[in-house]
C-alpha cells in the first residue's frame, strides 16, 4: 500500500490532472443527455 502513497506522492500533478479531466467528461455527458432530452421535447412540440 505504500507504493500507491509513494505514486500519489511523486505524480500528485497528474492525479489532479486526472480527476478534473473525470469531472468535465461527466459536465460534458451531462450536458449532452439534457441536449438530447431538450431536443425531443421540442421535436413534440411542433
Amino acid at each position: 500500500m505504500s507504493s500507491l502513497y509513494d505514486f500519489l506522492e511523486t505524480n500528485s500533478m497528474y492525479v489532479v490532472l486526472f480527476i478534473v479531466l473525470i469531472i468535465w467528461i461527466g459536465i460534458f455527458g451531462y450536458m449532452w443527455k439534457i441536449d438530447r432530452k431538450l431536443n425531443k421535447l421540442e421535436e413534440d412540440y411542433k
